[in-house]
């Protein structure tokens, strides 16, 4: 069965409910709270019952401008509070720089036992970059995709090299070592996404698995599916010339009815709303329907040669149990 991973569900990244809203609020007042912080609770009761499920992996986002508590930190406190679910932290070249990152994610593979992997993003909010890396914006371009490759490849080597040098545009390391080795070998897995030609290049030579590009909008899911098995070919001929395969993820909304007219027409609705793109975004891979409509969909994104399926649901809690009871023993 293709791999189940999970959006751990931090605010930014899923829709509105009344739990996330109360979360909110209380991030953004000062001495306003509970002990453990609401939307930790929340995304951590997520996480703990996929895990159950055998969801394989959850995604921590970074959005540093928002109220969501930071991605590392929640990193830290999930991989304490469950055992097998893999934890992939987001990770922006320009706001963080690799050997720092290759020191943190090492330390979280060690804690977590090695289950630690990275998603590396790019970035397209230069708020983020002028605020939290300190004027780091580089507009998109060469040199935006340079910093990412070699972000990448010092990360890999302080995880993989006893001893290296590297003098790059961005990052210089002389004489780099880390005495702190990660658990999974040779590395902790790293994904990424990226729609353009040299982060594709990049990816395909560097990474482990490429997050696939689609169009949003509910009605797109027969032509997204062309561009998706078009796009998974092109990256394999890509990984290939470095003799390499990687494996491909898809990011999408699940919501699944015996009488789904009214899920469509709410999705329809959403899809309007500006200020969540990535829940948005999401409604493009189509898997909202009847129970068997969604396995039917899945099991052709698997022919493809899709490996995870990163989720998320609406009502979140909600969905995630009618997903487990009425679609994963579609696809068992």
């Amino acid at each position: 069965m293709i791999r189940l991973g999970l959006w751990t569900p931090l605010p930014h990244c899923i829709r509105p409910e009344p739990e996330i809203d109360r979360a909110l609020d209380e991030l953004k007042t000062p001495g306003e709270g509970l002990a453990v912080d609401r939307s930790f609770q929340f995304a951590l009761q997520a996480v703990r019952e996929a895990e159950d499920m055998g969801f394989g992996i959850t995604l921590v986002a970074e959005r540093l401008v928002a109220a969501d508590l930071e991605a590392w930190i929640v990193s830290s406190a999930l991989a304490s509070h469950t055992s097998k679910i893999e934890i992939m932290t987001a990770a922006h070249p320009g706001i963080v720089n690799p050997q720092l990152v290759a020191k943190m994610g090492a330390s979280l593979d060690r804690l977590s036992g090695g289950r630690f992997a990275i998603n590396i993003v790019p970035g397209r909010r230069n708020q983020e970059f002028e605020l939290y890396g300190n004027g780091g914006w580089v507009d998109k371009g060469h040199d935006h995709y340079r910093r990412v490759d070699e972000f990448i490849r010092v990360m890999k080597a302080m995880w993989t090299e006893d001893s290296f040098s590297f003098d790059g545009q961005f990052y210089h390391a002389r004489e780099g070592a880390m005495l702190t080795k990660p658990m999974r070998r040779p590395h902790p897995p790293v994904f990424a996404a990226s729609n353009a030609e040299e982060g594709k290049d990049i990816i395909a030579r560097e990474c482990d698995l490429w997050f696939v590009n689609y169009e949003s909008g509910i009605d797109a899911y027969d032509e997204n599916v062309k561009i998706i098995a078009a796009d998974i070919e092109d990256m394999n001929q890509r990984a290939a010339r470095h003799s390499r395969s990687i494996g491909f993820g898809i990011s999408t909304l699940i919501a699944c009815s015996d009488d789904p007219a009214a899920l469509i027409a709410d999705a329809r609705a959403f899809a309007n709303d500006p200020l969540h793109n990535v829940p948005i975004k999401a409604l493009g891979a189509g898997l909202i329907g009847t129970p068997q409509t969604i396995a039917d969909r899945i099991r052709r994104y698997e022919d493809m040669g899709m490996t995870l399926l990163m989720l998320q649901f609406h009502p979140f809690m909600d969905g995630l149990r009618r997903f487990a009871d009425r679609v994963i023993p579609l696809l068992k």
